[in-house]
């Protein structure tokens, strides 16, 4: 363990009296929930060297599961161009591996050796666009990106997914890099954004749904394939849905996420394709993952579009998959995992992003709402690194910030705030002053050692000091409560009730007898 990764822990106070976010204590809060990040930059479209600089540096800050793209069109690129390719391709099969150009796969063969390396899961979402001879054609005068998602053939991604499940299997040998046999996968979502035009459309079709029935089709195949392939037992999510969507119902226009599912499920009466459901059953999933991330609100403020989900309304995606149980169409409490959630920051972005110091407080707060329901298996950060931006349009236009700049760290690697408040979130507030006239106050503190690891070895004993400052500083860090905390949750979850003399500051001081001897702080603000 390294002196950077347990140093300087932050966190900021977050405003959560009155708003009932504090689970009660025990089996009520999700104790073993995943922590994911997604950076495709860096992990499959850069050099071997900077995607194991990235692995390493997840796995310092506790990283459980990687989130990949794994593009249909990306790995069939090349496949048919030739006619030479083109007999090959024909003659072993679209759901044979080596149909495909096999420096095609390199990227994601190499990322799931550096996972298994590092004990990081891949969840590999497979997904589209696909090539050409993988969908249908769209109308003359569809924009390029649109025309590029239309009506994905259903069949042929079954295909894919089968050579996918199959070098994925855990028997597959690699073509390259000296015939070594390929690690088993065991973590997958089918398509993502199929209610976002640039991955699935068209989205309406005379002004009627036709997502949600594109999709249906492409779950039941994908899933089929995985299924014929090994993968049957693995988990699998249905989903990856984009939270929020517009009122415009044009064949380019996202589908609102509500109207989505309904449709999927279809809990409105008969919509397109529900006769799927009489042929394949129930949608067979592990968990339904959505992107419940906002622009700029914090996670506990919803959109003002009702048919909006985020995580300030996601109990409400839940409601929908009950009412879909209830149709036997999905297994009764189906769980949410949510797969995609950040916050552009200011700087660099001065048009859509936040403050440094507010993208960290919400992610501590989106970590605190996603713990204290039980129904979400797993949370993510959308990225690791900002993303260089678009250097061809004109500096500090809206086109040349075009990119993400949502990551824990900036694009040269340094540290925002919110590298500290995800691998250490912390937060404290006030639950009941004890006595206005000295100011002394219960106060409930809430934290994470995600930057420790889940198999810490027997006999480690982590323990967390909750310490005060006086709100004038001139106490000095004085430490509060019974004693130190022992943290016994695996996943490094702890809670503790201190008192406090009155107002200030809290900070949890993280150390271990059995490591060296550095110690993790993680301030948070003011406690009124």
């Amino acid at each position: 363990m390294s002196h950077r990764r347990t140093t300087a822990r932050r966190s900021l106070v977050l405003g959560l009296v009155g708003l009932g976010l504090l689970a009660p204590s025990g089996a009520q809060a999700a104790q073993n929930q995943l922590g994911i990040i997604q950076d495709d930059d860096l992990l499959v479209y850069r050099d071997d060297a900077t995607r194991d600089a990235a692995m390493r540096q997840m796995k310092e800050i506790g990283v459980d599961v990687v989130r990949v793209t794994l593009l249909w069109d990306r790995v069939a690129e090349g496949a048919r161009d030739t006619k030479a390719l083109d007999k090959r391709f024909r003659k072993l099969g679209a759901d044979d591996p080596r149909a495909y150009p096999k420096l095609n796969w390199d990227r994601y063969d190499r990322l799931v050796r550096a996972g298994k390396t590092l004990k990081i899961g891949v969840l590999f979402n497979i997904t589209g666009p696909g090539p050409k001879w993988g969908h249908g054609k769209a109308p003359a005068g569809t924009k390029s990106a649109v025309a590029k998602a239309w009506k994905p053939k259903e069949r042929e991604y079954y295909k894919f997914v089968q050579a996918v499940g199959k070098r994925y299997s855990g028997k597959y040998k690699d073509e390259n890099d000296g015939r070594q046999r390929l690690p088993k996968v065991q973590l997958w979502s089918l398509w993502n954004e199929p209610n976002q035009a640039g991955w699935l459309a068209p989205q309406w079709e005379n002004n009627k749904p036709a997502s949600p029935a594109l999709y249906r089709k492409l779950w039941f195949f994908g899933r089929r394939a995985l299924t014929s392939t090994g993968h049957g037992g693995d988990l699998i999510l249905a989903g990856e849905t984009a939270p929020i969507g517009v009122a415009e119902q044009t064949a380019k226009s996202p589908m609102r996420p509500k109207r989505f599912l309904r449709e999927f499920f279809c809990l409105d009466g008969n919509g397109a394709g529900c006769t799927d459901f009489d042929k394949e059953g129930p949608v067979q999933a592990t968990a339904w993952a959505h992107h419940p991330y906002t622009k700029k609100n914090a996670p506990f403020q919803r959109e003002s579009d009702p048919e909006a989900l985020t995580l300030a309304n996601i109990d409400e995606l839940g409601a929908l998959l009950d009412e879909a149980a209830a149709k036997g169409r999905v297994k009764q409490g189906l769980p949410i995992m949510s797969t995609e959630f950040g916050y552009e920051t200011n700087p660099p972005d001065p048009f859509q992003g936040i403050s440094l110091a507010d993208q960290a407080q919400n992610i501590v707060l989106g970590e605190f709402l996603t713990y204290n329901n039980p129904r979400i298996l797993g949370h993510s950060q959308f990225l690791l690194r900002d993303v260089s931006p678009v250097r061809k349009h004109k500096k500090d236009s809206k086109a040349y910030w075009f990119t993400y700049q949502s990551g824990l760290f900036n694009r040269t690697g340094t540290a925002k705030p919110a590298a500290g408040a995800w691998s250490f979130p912390l937060t404290a507030f006030t639950t009941a002053v004890v006595d206005p006239a000295t100011g002394l106050r219960d106060v409930s503190v809430w934290g994470m050692l995600r930057f420790r690891p889940n198999d810490r070895p027997a006999g480690a004993q982590d323990q967390v000091t909750i310490q005060w400052l006086s709100a004038d500083g001139t106490s000095g860090w004085l430490p509060v409560g019974p004693g130190p905390v022992t943290v016994t949750n695996g996943h490094g979850y702890f809670q503790a009730a201190v008192q406090t003399p009155g107002p200030g500051s809290i900070r949890a001081v993280w150390s271990n007898p059995n490591e060296k001897p550095f110690v993790a702080v993680s301030t948070i603000g003011k406690i009124g």
